[in-house]
């Protein structure tokens, strides 16, 4: 089957699915913001618990990681009934955090049964969606973010307690946080235009 399409017909199609990227790249603000706050919060309530020795302050981090997988999982339940069909930016997206989080699981796993703390791991690996999803999107603030998650988390196998946690939340501010709320602007901006 072959179409015959108008200079002017090529050119609406490319805007249209130029927007469709657009609009698809800027639900992920949710994303960043939400996990930038979850893991925020995690590092903090492991921390507060270790210092009142409590000896399974880790726990923190599986509760804080089921709340926020729950609360993204009913958010993106909710945007695929609204939207119907995917993009392919979507699914790329998919995909690209869905391996990213079965390989993050598979390190923290690794790394724990072997004595080893997993946060420098878990930094470092997660400087790869960041930044491929900044250079995907031709986003420049999750590009840089993606570089910070590298160097924090290379400079987090150096460091130990309280110095790595912050290094860590560091990382979540600039790196999914700020991010996130500029995405967020756009977005806002997307709806009243």
């Amino acid at each position: 089957m072959e179409t015959n399409m108008t200079a002017q017909q090529s050119l609406e199609l490319i805007q249209r699915m130029i927007g469709e990227a657009k609009r698809s790249f800027h639900r992920m603000s949710f994303y960043f913001l939400l996990w930038g706050v979850v893991l925020i919060l995690a590092t903090f309530a492991q921390f507060l618990l270790a210092q009142f020795s409590f000896a399974h302050a880790w726990i923190a981090w599986p509760v804080a990681c089921t709340i926020g997988g729950l609360l993204s999982g009913i958010r993106g339940a909710r945007e695929g009934a609204r939207q119907g069909a995917d993009s392919i930016m979507d699914r790329v997206m998919l995909w690209l955090w869905l391996s990213f989080n079965i390989t993050l699981v598979v390190v923290i796993i690794c790394a724990m049964l072997t004595d080893h703390h997993p946060g420098p791991w878990v930094t470092v690996l997660t400087g790869l969606p960041t930044f491929a999803t900044g250079m995907i999107t031709r986003f420049k603030p999750l590009m840089l973010g993606g570089v910070l998650f590298w160097v924090i988390g290379v400079c987090s196998f150096f460091t130990t307690g309280a110095t790595g946690a912050l290094l860590f939340v560091l990382a979540m501010v600039f790196g999914y946080l700020v991010p996130g709320y500029l995405l967020k602007r756009q977005e806002d901006g997307l709806r009243t235009a």
